[in-house]
């Protein structure tokens, strides 16, 4: 039996130190994860549960290290936000998997960016619509190798900072988390049986804001490396 269409490319991450690439199934984001963030996107962070949003694999955009990459700015948006996140990759998948579990599942991680046309989205809050306009773009996932747990642990602390031409506009450590790793996964798999090649982006620390036309993005955590991209 033949594909009536050529079948579409799955994308794939590299894992540092191997030869070997990770497959991605789904992209999954939690929103708000940071203190000081929400509360700049007008929300308060003691009475919110955590809640998610999906981006589509093929939204990934993959940056090798010590490479700066050329990243497209959007159509349709005049105020394209940058969110520096680390991305947890699970191995192993489960439903209703419990928190003191929830590691096990975790492959590595990695450096991500959740780029937003913020006007989308504040329209779409505003209107009560969903975010995939805002949060769904081509490449605005920008993410780099992973970082095997085997190798690393389990980052819970370490700092985490984006700069812009030099400029130090987010800066956090991961320790600032209202919902933990654990947590995500555990939660996340109240909803849904995850797989293997699941992404989880875990949150950016408050300072988002836009970023303009040949402007280059430094996105880094420590333990983990950078990964810069030149908006095209």
């Amino acid at each position: 039996m033949l594909s009536v269409i050529p079948n579409p490319v799955r994308v794939a991450l590299p894992v540092i130190g191997t030869e070997d690439f990770f497959p991605v199934r789904r992209v999954y984001c939690v929103g708000r994860n940071y203190g000081a963030h929400a509360r700049e996107m007008g929300s308060d962070p003691d009475r919110e549960p955590p809640f998610f949003f999906m981006k589509p694999a093929d939204a990934l955009q993959v940056v090798p290290t010590g490479e700066t990459v050329a990243h497209p700015y959007p159509p349709g948006t005049s105020n394209y936000h940058f969110e520096v996140e680390m991305v947890a990759a699970l191995g192993t998948g489960g439903r209703d998997i419990p928190v003191d579990q929830a590691l096990a599942h975790v492959y590595g991680y990695a450096v991500g960016l959740d780029m937003t046309r913020r006007d989308l989205q504040d329209e779409a809050k505003r209107l009560s619509r969903p975010w995939d306009l805002g949060k769904a773009a081509d490449a605005s996932g920008p993410i780099g190798p992973l970082h095997p747990a085997s190798a690393i642990g389990h980052p819970d602390r370490g700092a985490i900072t984006l700069h812009v031409d030099g400029r130090l506009r987010q800066s956090g450590d991961l320790s600032e988390m209202i919902w933990s790793v654990s947590e995500q996964v555990a939660l996340l798999s109240t909803f849904f049986t995850l797989q293997p090649g699941d992404l989880i982006f875990t949150g950016t620390p408050s300072g988002v804001g836009p970023v303009a036309r040949g402007e280059t993005m430094r996105a880094a955590i420590d333990g983990l490396g950078d990964i810069a991209l030149r908006v095209a």
